[in-house]
């Protein structure tokens, strides 16, 4: 289905024309009136015919049509797609045509869509009080709207369950597509949107692992989602895009909005990473604690402060080791007699 954009009439003129004909009528129903109690059977003629337009003149006023910006009407006419509203302004339309917009009723609480476009209006309940009441709108929005889909647990490519959760700028570029190719653009964008998440997170671990190829090359490579999620999430706009295309949807950006490991094993993973740091700051500083022994040990040596035997440099590196290395602060023990 291709979009074809409607060329309708000014509305204004039209609203203009019927107001005009309903006072028409009404001059017809009182000429009518006075001419038969005047005894003028004539005067049934224009009597009939005011009453006739006052009873079916509302037709027409339902082809009147308002289209606000970044709005679009898609119009049918007997089941026949004939053209849709995109320009704001006022249109009159055939009058028998309708409106269709399938995903008029789906909330899936994104941005532009917590109301669904619908207009609300106060009526008198049977008690004397005012409810607001919600209409369906069966506009289109054009806007630029986001998707925030639910978390979702997802196995990463180690098999380790991750939640992941996404948000996603889309928007409705082919209205025909949007309502005609599909049952509803909505779900179905929601559908996809967790299909590609889950193929695109299986491809990677949560983090940088040996071994493991992300990029289809055959190649171990770096990429992970923790240390990878702009590339992770445009390759889940690029998936997404792919899928909703006939649907006359444009992806505009995917952002990874929520990542974390799942909570069965949060704790485990928390405890791996705690460890891999520790073992990281160790090898810093025992790195560092060598270096400076090495030069402690030169700078005696160059200066001829102190000779010391193989023995007593042992002992002083394995003193200076304990010192630097450990974790509390040391405790000196001033030797007053020989070194010897």
């Amino acid at each position: 289905m291709k979009e074809k954009i409607l060329q309708a009439r000014s509305g204004m003129p039209i609203l203009v024309l019927l107001v005009l004909l309903y006072f028409a009528s009404i001059g017809l129903i009182i000429l009518g009136g006075i001419l038969l109690d005047s005894g003028y059977n004539i005067g049934a003629l224009p009597l009939t015919v005011g009453i006739v337009w006052v009873i079916f003149g509302i037709i027409p006023f339902f082809g009147l049509k308002i289209i606000k910006p970044q709005e679009a009407l898609v119009l049918t006419l007997f089941g026949k797609y004939i053209g849709t509203l995109k320009e704001p302004g006022f249109y009159f339309v055939h009058p028998f045509s309708s409106a269709v917009n399938p995903a008029s009723k789906t909330r899936l609480g994104q941005s532009g869509d917590v109301d669904g476009g619908s207009t609300s209006r106060l009526v008198l309940s049977s008690e004397g009080n005012s409810v607001q009441t919600n209409t369906i709108s069966k506009k289109i929005s054009l806007k630029i709207m986001t998707l925030n889909n639910s978390r979702q647990k997802v196995n990463d490519v180690l098999g380790n369950p991750v939640e992941i959760g996404i948000a996603v700028m889309w928007k409705v570029t082919d209205t025909a597509k949007a309502v005609f190719n599909v049952d509803n653009f909505k779900e179905y964008l929601s559908l996809q949107c967790d299909s590609a998440v889950r193929n695109i997170v299986r491809i990677y671990p949560y983090d940088v692992a040996p071994g493991i190829d992300t990029t289809g090359d055959g190649e171990p490579d770096e990429g992970s989602l923790r240390g990878s999620s702009s590339l992770v999430a445009e390759r889940i706009r690029r998936e997404i895009q792919d899928k909703v295309e006939e649907a006359g949807l444009e992806i505009l950006e995917a952002r990874i909005t929520y990542l974390a490991y799942a909570q069965e094993i949060a704790a485990a993973m928390l405890q791996r990473q705690q460890a891999n740091a520790i073992i990281d700051a160790r090898k810093m500083i025992v790195d560092g604690a060598v270096g400076m022994v090495e030069m402690a040990l030169n700078k005696l040596n160059e200066n001829d402060v102190v000779r010391l035997d193989e023995e007593r440099k042992a002992a002083m590196v394995s003193n200076l080791l304990v010192v630097l290395c450990g974790n509390r602060d040391a405790q000196p023990i001033v030797n007053s007699g020989s070194l010897y």
